[in-house]
């Protein structure tokens, strides 16, 4: 499976209409892996439905998980650049 870069724009343009109806979201994340985000951090995940239904979850943070953090961002990053020049 080979790079598609028809798909790959399609994907910017979502994330970027969903930043749109969205603005807080990328905020908040930015903040909380700048300084939250480290082994230990219980990372909780709440979602309600429109019939009031709830859901919930959590994580512990692990190491691993940091690392994993850490590559999709430097990827994320390489792209960005890669777009901008």
């Amino acid at each position: 499976m080979g790079f598609n870069p028809i798909k790959m724009m399609q994907a910017r343009t979502a994330m970027a209409q969903f930043e749109k109806r969205h603005p807080k979201v990328r905020g908040f994340l930015e903040s909380v892996s700048a300084d939250a985000l480290q082994e230990g951090t219980v990372v909780e995940v709440s979602v309600t439905t429109p019939q009031g239904r709830n859901y919930i979850t959590n994580i512990k943070v692990t190491r691993e998980d940091i690392e994993l953090f850490q590559n999709a961002r430097k990827v994320s990053r390489g792209r960005q650049q890669e777009k901008d020049t």
